[in-house]
């Protein structure tokens, strides 16, 4: 690993960047290269050999770029494909999974909601995550089904999302969760909505956060981090509509970031 070298991010759309926010605060000074795969978002609903490949073919597409370190800041990407992606490429990858095992730390009435994906719920890391903890908690699992499209499609505060998360939460909270885990890095910019639905009490838990202090301590293990931070350069491809993705990013940190097409990685 070079410090000159960038940080690969990618996700099936904009809901790595809620990931890529928390890099940037936690190492200002690395430069990175972020890949949006909007064409074929979302993710949660596509078979675990798709996702393998795209990932791949992102992979491929990042390190020609000159990435030296990739997070998969997708956690259907993270579950089906970050074992086959670390086997046959020789660089560290980060992958973001849902925070049961805090979540099971924290609870007190030891019952834990997970809002996630469909496929997020057949990964590995998650099968994982219940065999751990789920004799000490009972999960309450729910699907998001449509909540990817409408996060992608700018409808983030909108009564159709609105409508689905009231249906998606008011089940858990009724089982008495105390703790909800977001396991998609879409659902982090649903918060504030999510906050108004829950009642008082209930933690909500964003992976992002640990998956930002994580990556520095790799890149401090390999003595690859760059403390400087006058040279840092991020730049933005997508599979979609680059404008897309250019708005989201002005919505998100107030700057006005160019943002290309990922040639070659058309569907």
């Amino acid at each position: 690993m070079m410090k000159s070298a960038s940080i690969g991010v990618f996700d099936s759309g904009i809901g790595g960047l809620s990931v890529w926010n928390e890099l940037i605060r936690e190492i200002p000074g690395e430069s990175m290269i972020y890949l949006a795969d909007s064409a074929n978002a979302p993710y949660g609903t596509k078979s675990r050999s798709f996702i393998v490949n795209r990932s791949r073919a992102i992979t491929k597409f990042l390190i020609a770029q000159g990435c030296m370190l990739i997070v998969v800041a997708c956690n259907t990407a993270t579950g089906a494909a970050i074992s086959t992606l670390r086997k046959e490429f020789d660089i560290p990858f980060i992958g973001v999974e849902p925070a049961v095992k805090p979540a099971a730390l924290a609870s007190k009435t030891g019952h834990i909601g997970v809002l996630a994906t469909a496929q997020t719920f057949k990964g590995e890391h998650f099968k994982r995550s219940i065999k751990l903890y789920s004799h000490s908690v009972e999960l309450h699992e729910k699907a998001g089904t449509g909540l990817v499209e409408l996060i992608e499609g700018g409808m983030i505060d909108s009564p159709e999302t609105r409508e689905l998360l009231n249906g998606y939460l008011q089940p858990m909270v009724e089982k008495g969760i105390d703790q909800l885990v977001l396991g998609c890095t879409h659902y982090p910019f649903l918060i504030p909505i999510i906050r108004e639905i829950l009642p008082a009490g209930i933690t909500i838990i964003d992976p992002a956060p640990a998956v930002a202090r994580h990556t520095r301590k790799v890149l401090e293990e390999n003595h690859a981090l760059d403390s400087g931070s006058d040279d840092s350069e991020y730049r933005f491809y997508t599979t979609g509509d680059p404008l897309n993705l250019k708005h989201f990013l002005f919505q998100l940190t107030g700057e006005v970031y160019e943002v290309s097409s990922a040639t070659g990685l058309k569907p």
